[in-house]
C-alpha cells in the first residue's frame, strides 16, 4: 500500500497546508506561478514541511513536465540524462520541463555544476529542496540564478487541521470510529513535520480496533515501539548523538556502537555521524593518536563513494578505532587557552625580528633583522623569541601523558626552559 503521506500529499494550493507566506491567497510565490511565471528555485527549509509537494504543485498548475532526482541516490550520469529528456520535451513544444533535486546540498561541486548550463539556458526549471543553508552548500552560480524561499515548521493549528483531514479522507479510517481527546502528543512528537504526523496516524489507522481514542497515552506508546519515528531535529537527536560521543570518548566500544545503531535505524544523515566522529577524533584523541582523524577523514570521503548499506562496515570500524584509541584533549585545550589570550592581549605587535621586511624602507626599520634561520642550527633549533614581549612564558600546549605526548614532552623540555 502507498504510504499515507504520500496519499496524503496535497494537488493544489488550496489543499496545502501551511507555509502560507508562500501558497496563501495573494501570497508572493502563489501569485507568480498562478501568473505563469515560473522560475527556479531552492526551497530551504526542515523536513517534512512540504518541500517537494510544493515543487510538485508548481508543474501541474504550470503543465510542465515533472521531473524528480534524489540526491542522495544521483550521479553527474542521472543529472545529465534527465536534462536530455527535459530538452527532448522541449523541442515537443511542452515548455521548459521542472527538475526537482530533493536534498540537493549532497551534490557536490561537478553534479551543481552539471546543472547550470541546462538552467541558463532554460532547459530546466531547477527546483531544489534542502534542509541546510544554501549559501553555505548550493554553489554560488547555481544559487545566483535561483530564487530561495524560506519554508517553516508547520505549526500546532496547521498539524491539527492535518489530523482532521487524514481521518475525514483516507481509506484507513474508512470504517473507524475516531474520538480526538487529545493532540498534545501528536503534535511534540511530529514538530512540525507533517510527514512524521501522517507516519504517526498511519499507525493509528492500522491499529484492529473499531474505536479508538485518540490520547497522549497511545501517541506516545505507538511512537515508543516504532524506532523510525526517531527525532532528526528534535531532542531526541541531541541525546543520541551525545551519548554516542561520549561512549567513544569513554572507551566504550560496545555502547557506542549501540548509539550509533539506533540513530541509523532511525534514519540519522550518515554524513552527520561521519562529521562529529571526525570532530571528535581531533578534540578527544587527538595527538594522542594523529591516525584517528586520518583515518575519519578516509571513513568520511568511502562512505560517500560507497554507499548504503556498504557504509555501515565502515562506521563500525571507524567507531571500534576511536573507542579503542588512546585519548587527548591537549590539541583542543591549547587553541582555547590561545584564543582566550589573543583576545586579551590582541594589541600586542608582532617583534621585529619575526616580520616579513618585503621593501626597502621595511629593512630600513630593522624588519626581520636578527631573524634567526633554525635550520642553521644545531638540531634544527635556535633559542629566540617567538611570542610577544612580556608573554614568552605562556604555555598553550601542555602534553598528556601517553606514548606520543611523551615524546612531544621530552622534544620541549630539551628546548625550552618553561617546559622543564
Amino acid at each position: 500500500m502507498i504510504p499515507l503521506a504520500e496519499r496524503m500529499r496535497p494537488k493544489s494550493f488550496d489543499d496545502f497546508v501551511g507555509q502560507t507566506h508562500l501558497v496563501g491567497k495573494d501570497a508572493i510565490l502563489r501569485s507568480q506561478i498562478e501568473q505563469s511565471h515560473i522560475h527556479s528555485m531552492i526551497f530551504w527549509g526542515p523536513p517534512g514541511v512540504g518541500k517537494t509537494s510544493l515543487a510538485q504543485i508548481i508543474a501541474l498548475h504550470c503543465n510542465r513536465p515533472f521531473y524528480n532526482l534524489s540526491a542522495v541516490s544521483a550521479g553527474v550520469k542521472d543529472v545529465r540524462e534527465m536534462i536530455q529528456k527535459a530538452e527532448s520535451q522541449r523541442f515537443m513544444n511542452h515548455g521548459s520541463a521542472v527538475l526537482f533535486i530533493d536534498e540537493i546540498h549532497r551534490f557536490n561541486k561537478s553534479q551543481q555544476d552539471a546543472l547550470l548550463a541546462a538552467v541558463e539556458k532554460g532547459i530546466i526549471i531547477l527546483i531544489g529542496a534542502t534542509t541546510e543553508n544554501p549559501s553555505f552548500e548550493v554553489n554560488s552560480a547555481l544559487l545566483s540564478r535561483s530564487q530561495v524561499y524560506v519554508l517553516k515548521e508547520i505549526d500546532s493549528n496547521d498539524l491539527i487541521q492535518l489530523i482532521y483531514k487524514i481521518i475525514s479522507k483516507d481509506e484507513l479510517f474508512r470504517n473507524k470510529t475516531i474520538r480526538i481527546n487529545e493532540t498534545e502528543a501528536l503534535i511534540k512528537l511530529s514538530n512540525g513535520d507533517a510527514r512524521k504526523l501522517c507516519n504517526i496516524m498511519e499507525m493509528v489507522g492500522t491499529m484492529n480496533n473499531a474505536e479508538i481514542e485518540i490520547t497522549n497515552r497511545l501517541i506516545t506508546q505507538l511512537v515508543q515501539q516504532n524506532i523510525a519515528l526517531y527525532d532528526k531535529n528534535g531532542e531526541q537527536h541531541y541525546d543520541l548523538i551525545s551519548a554516542m560521543i561520549k561512549s567513544v570518548r569513554g572507551s566504550d566500544p560496545n555502547a557506542a556502537l549501540y548509539w550509533m545503531a539506533r540513530m541509523i535505524l532511525g534514519g540519522e544523515e550518515v554524513r552527520f555521524i561521519v562529521r562529529r566522529l571526525l570532530i571528535l577524533a581531533a578534540e578527544d584523541i587527538g595527538l594522542a593518536n594523529p591516525n584517528a582523524l586520518l583515518l575519519a577523514e578516509a571513513t568520511a570521503a568511502a562512505v560517500d563513494r560507497i554507499g548504503w548499506p556498504e557504509s555501515r562496515i565502515l562506521l563500525s570500524e571507524l567507531c571500534i578505532y576511536l573507542s579503542c584509541s588512546p585519548k587527548s584533549n591537549s590539541a583542543y585545550m591549547a587553541i582555547e587557552k590561545a584564543f582566550e589570550t589573543a583576545r586579551e592581549y590582541s594589541h600586542l605587535p608582532v617583534p621585529l625580528h619575526l616580520r616579513n621586511a618585503p621593501t626597502n624602507l621595511m629593512k630600513q626599520l630593522n624588519y626581520g633583522k636578527d631573524y634567526q634561520y633554525s635550520h642553521q642550527y644545531e638540531n634544527e633549533f635556535s633559542n629566540q623569541q617567538y611570542l610577544p614581549d612580556g608573554m614568552t612564558d605562556c604555555i598553550f600546549y601542555q602534553p598528556k601523558s601517553n606514548a606520543i605526548e611523551d615524546k612531544f614532552n621530552e622534544f620541549l623540555q630539551k628546548r625550552w626552559n618553561k617546559y622543564k
